[in-house]
């Protein structure tokens, strides 16, 4: 059974790059130029109207600039990959790219076994960035690991978690045994597990220490988070 071959609109608003990405992509073999679009607009109603399964995008065009072109294909059709063929590789064109729901993202330069290596996998629902792209997405992400905070006091439970939200807002047993439909005896372990667990000894120094960690700061009444 032959393969269907993939559909492929380029935007991008210089004839002469358009020209030879076909050509580039002609010697895939299964790939086909479904249309072409010179503005940002005209790609958007084209992606629309053809419904390709790739979509090679330039970021600088004219009337609609590629990043929300990008976001209003994607937005209409998920299932079309946009993979971002441009000049620009500083950090804030890449990650906007990616929020727009980009797949992939090359810098024009990029040598023509790389860009149809780029088509296929993104095609195929893999993520694709040039080498030096990819180093930086991966240390972004390696740095948003590492800096993000863990929870304040980690050694609670869930549930110690909800009646410490609930004693920092100053309610008392009754009323956190209504909210959690528990039995005040089960409250008053919890309370008294959060107290060995926070190295405080009554209620007061309990209250004190979960709201200096944010807690007991949302609208009294409301449920716990």
């Amino acid at each position: 059974m032959t393969e269907e071959p993939l559909r492929v609109l380029i935007a991008d608003d210089h004839p002469v790059f358009r020209d030879g990405l076909r050509g580039v992509l002609a010697t895939m073999g299964t790939a086909e130029v479904v249309a072409e679009a010179a503005t940002g607009t005209d790609a958007v109603q084209a992606a629309a109207d053809l419904q390709p399964d790739v979509v090679v995008m330039d970021l600088h065009m004219p009337e609609l600039g590629g990043i929300e072109a990008t976001r209003r294909i994607v937005g209409a059709s998920p299932h079309i990959a946009v993979l971002v063929l441009t000049m620009s590789d500083d950090d804030d064109s890449v990650f906007a790219a990616m929020q727009a729901g980009a797949r992939g993202y090359l810098v024009k330069g990029a040598g023509p076994t790389d860009i149809v290596r780029a088509v296929r996998s993104v095609a195929s629902g893999d993520a694709i960035f040039g080498p030096g792209i990819a180093e930086r997405v991966l240390r972004f992400f390696a740095a948003a690991r590492s800096s993000a905070q863990p929870p304040a006091f980690p050694a609670l439970t869930d549930r110690e978690r909800e009646v410490l939200e609930l004693v920092a807002r100053g309610e008392g047993n009754a009323t956190i045994a209504h909210k959690l439909a528990v039995s005040q005896k089960t409250v008053r372990n919890h309370v008294s597990n959060i107290f060995l667990k926070l190295q405080v000894a009554d209620r007061a120094q309990a209250i004190v220490r979960a709201r200096q960690a944010g807690f007991g700061q949302s609208i009294p009444g409301s449920d716990p988070p």
